[in-house]
């Protein structure tokens, strides 16, 4: 059994790509390294996570521990293709409109 793996990278301007899975045994360095590249990042940032394979409830607090840096740094984040399991997970402890609150911005985070 291979040990789960979690990557986060620049991918673009005010872009970050996630992959692998966002889960209790990767969130930790997850959270780390999710910190330190964001605080990197322009005032306003995109998180891809369609490469993010699974996810659980940990993965959810990660990403939610994400927004909070961000909102105390008055910066905005936005979360991009977040996976249905976690979605599932923040939909039922209610908290689903944090992590899609801006995701109708991302278009114009992107330049699009």
């Amino acid at each position: 059994m291979s040990a789960a793996s979690f990557h986060i990278e620049r991918s673009g301007p005010g872009r970050l790509s996630a992959t692998g899975e966002l889960s209790f045994e990767t969130a930790a360095e997850a959270l780390q390294s999710g910190l330190q590249l964001l605080r990197q990042e322009p005032p306003a940032s995109i998180v891809d996570l369609s490469g993010v394979t699974e996810g659980d409830s940990a993965g959810v607090a990660v990403l939610i521990e994400w927004l909070a840096d961000a909102r105390a740094r008055d910066t905005r984040l936005v979360y991009e293709a977040i996976p249905t399991p976690m979605l599932a997970i923040a939909r039922l402890s209610d908290i689903d409109e944090i992590l899609l609150r801006e995701r109708g911005e991302a278009g114009k985070l992107a330049g699009a």
